[in-house]
């Protein structure tokens, strides 16, 4: 008997949830606890498994829908099988074709020689004899790699084109004829670098190669990974001349890779819920940013001492945990920051719950909550900070974990800035900015010294807080983390 799949309770108050991705399509195979659907809600990106082992036989709820609580999402069972109340299942869906392995990937984006720099890309042409709609994804894939979809039937619902079906078709696989034929681009040394695949393109960078004299085996002449293999094998007849060599690529990962120039993009759940709840900050509370700077020498001279022994136990001792407990110190010290603003007077918080802001790729962020964080140890903490920001890159929160913060820590030093001002996550009074550690010279005892340094701010309410009391915060924050013992 077909099993349904719903949409379980996110958490209180969590009445519906958006489906952003299926990870699994009608006439997939599922195997039970194997991941099969995203969901997004109040920010919280939800990955929910499957229920049972079987065959995915209808997907109700499409990507981009809204669902309520207990809604069916999908249904499970043996291939033709009846679903409840007589409905039959879609069709199985043809696997996709296979695509061309890709090269192991870089934590840093690769740069192109000055000469194959594409120009502005052009929008893949979607046709609209009867053809599925394309993604924005696919889109921008298909044009990448100067690829006409049109009349082309791909391996989705109702022949959808996917990403993995594009990405085969860029490596020289055939795509079903639809209501055209399939067709490649011609192409000459104009067009060259839009119509080589990310395989082709960093193999000649990475060996400083002119693919425009590299002849090609592929369909239409398409120069392919066996091509450039060939080539380099062969000699440096086609190197390019050493004044083109790209320059070493700056240190940061690529992000909003939807971001085309000339294009807009379309607005994700995780964005807009950002975009509305910034909004909403600064037109709440009257923001105060005041900023000190920590001599980390103490704490960082802890954390090489005892590294080891908490790596024994299973957990990564990071800066963050450090400065978690040195809020919870200071939250302490003095209550009123640890506080929100109401119609009847200012909630003092009974407990310390520290919000760590976490950045999730390619973008986007989300705010998981360190619950009672003043009653921990530095062990504790450390484990709850490995734990929460690990599932929450891992789309594994649950929606109580983002919700009840009463302060909010962001350590934007991890991308290298040194400091800023952090906008307030409503309805807390304050958020603690911490920025990069570096080496700098201070002046210690009228001599000169060097010693690892930290800017830190915190912006905070100013109809809870006058800026003698943020300062005495902010300088227990401080104290705490110069004097760790």
């Amino acid at each position: 008997m077909a099993v349904k799949v719903t949409l379980p309770q996110m958490g209180e108050g969590v009445i519906e949830a958006t489906v952003t991705r299926w990870l699994k399509r009608e006439g997939d195979e599922v195997k039970e606890y194997d991941p099969l659907v995203e969901v997004n809600t109040d920010k919280v990106d939800t990955e929910i498994p499957s229920p049972v082992s079987g065959t995915v036989l209808k997907v109700v709820v499409d990507e981009g829908a809204t669902a309520p609580v207990n809604a069916v999402l999908a249904w499970i069972g043996q291939p033709g099988e009846a679903l409840e109340g007589g409905e039959a299942p879609a069709p199985a869906a043809k696997a996709p074709p296979a695509a061309e392995p890709k090269a192991a990937a870089t934590p840093f984006p690769t740069p192109l020689p000055a000469a194959s720099v594409p120009q502005p890309i052009p929008a893949a042409t979607a046709h609209s004899g009867g053809q599925a709609p394309i993604s924005p994804l696919v889109a921008r894939i298909a044009a990448e790699h100067g690829l006409d979809l049109a009349g082309l039937r791909g391996s989705g619902r109702g022949g959808r084109i996917t990403k993995a079906d594009v990405l085969a078709y860029a490596a020289g696989a055939p795509l079903a004829a639809g209501n055209g034929s399939a067709t490649l681009p011609k192409f000459d040394g104009q067009n060259m670098a839009t119509f080589l695949s990310p395989v082709v393109k960093k193999l000649a960078v990475e060996h400083n190669l002119d693919v425009t004299r590299i002849p090609g085996s592929g369909q239409g002449g398409r120069v392919t990974k066996a091509d450039v293999e060939a080539a380099i094998a062969g000699g440096a007849a086609i190197r390019r001349p050493a004044a083109v060599t790209p320059t070493t690529a700056a240190p940061f990962p690529p992000a909003f890779p939807d971001a085309l120039p000339g294009s807009v993009m379309k607005l994700n759940p995780v964005r807009k819920a950002i975009a509305e709840h910034m909004v909403r900050s600064k037109h709440t509370s009257p923001h105060v940013t005041t900023v000190m700077e920590a001599d980390m020498s103490t704490v960082t001279a802890h954390r090489a001492a005892n590294k080891a022994a908490f790596a024994q136990q299973g957990v990564n001792l990071t800066f963050t945990a450090y400065l978690v407990a040195a809020i919870a110190a200071a939250s302490k010290a003095y209550p009123i920051v640890n506080s929100s603003w109401t119609d009847e007077g200012i909630a003092v918080h009974g407990q310390i719950n520290v919000g760590v802001a976490t950045a999730l790729e390619p973008d986007g962020l989300i705010v998981p909550v360190i619950k009672n964080a003043g009653a921990l140890t530095l062990l504790q903490t450390a484990q709850a900070v490995n734990d929460l920001s690990g599932r929450a890159r891992g789309k594994q929160l649950k929606t109580d974990e983002v919700k009840d913060g009463t302060i909010t820590l962001t350590n934007h030093g991890t991308s290298g800035s040194l400091f800023a001002t952090p906008i307030i996550n409503q309805p807390q009074c304050a958020i603690i900015g911490t920025g990069a550690i570096e080496k700098r010279v201070k002046v210690i005892h009228d001599a000169i010294a060097i010693r690892p340094m930290m800017y830190i701010s915190l912006t905070f309410d100013h109809r809870i807080l006058d800026g003698a009391v943020a300062d005495y915060f902010l300088g227990t924050f401080k104290y705490t983390l110069e004097n760790w013992a």
